[in-house]
């Protein structure tokens, strides 16, 4: 016999695939939703809604946005012979957020990660290549920010060997980050000396 509402089971379910979201979280956040006004999960599912009707990829750096090209990408005041190369848009914001930066940013939306199936071809690899190749202002530099964990130290020296004998100077940010960490988690101080003590791979 079921006991829960099916309502109620799909979306405890739904909320289960989130990541971080275990069975307990996701209960405790569904029967919250039901406690409240139907107007807080209207909202929801509206931001639910919004989220893939209103969000794009930026079809040159394929950060989010909800213009393309985004307002990066747009800005004539950005530096655009170097380019940093993060792995998810949340490293973009935290870079963002030291107000050092002033070049341009490409997103690869993960890491190499074998174990995961992850590899280079399911990344935009391929296509920072191109992008250096046929940029009408030659990029000088390529800032490689990934994570300072196995999978970024591997993306990293793949994109390194992409650009073996190519005319552009490949830098990693310095030490200042925790080795495991994640730069969304970086305060602005570290991130600010990290990217000011880059070092060429």
């Amino acid at each position: 016999m079921q006991v829960t509402p099916v309502p109620v089971t799909k979306l405890i379910d739904e909320f289960s695939r989130l990541p971080g979201i275990g069975p307990k979280t996701a209960s405790r956040l569904t029967f919250y939703l039901l406690r409240n006004p139907a107007e807080r999960a209207q909202s929801l599912a509206e931001a639910l809604h919004e989220l893939h009707q209103k969000v794009v990829f930026c079809s040159q750096c394929f950060n989010i946005s909800e213009s393309d090209p985004c307002p990066v990408c747009a800005d004539e005041h950005r530096d655009r012979s170097v380019i940093c190369v993060v792995e998810e848009p949340l490293d973009v914001l935290a870079i963002e957020r030291t107000r050092d930066y002033h070049g341009l940013y490409h997103v690869l939306h993960g890491a190499i990660a074998p174990t995961e199936g992850i590899g280079p071809e399911d990344l935009k690899i391929g296509e920072l290549s191109a992008r250096v190749q046929s940029s009408p202002e030659p990029v000088k530099e390529i800032i490689v920010a990934t994570n300072p964990n196995l999978e970024g130290e591997a993306t990293a020296m793949y994109i390194a060997r992409q650009f073996e004998g190519a005319a552009v100077k490949l830098t990693r940010l310095a030490r200042g980050l925790p080795m495991g960490g994640d730069l969304e988690y970086a305060d602005e101080i570290t991130l600010s000396r990290a990217l000011s003590g880059r070092s060429e791979i």
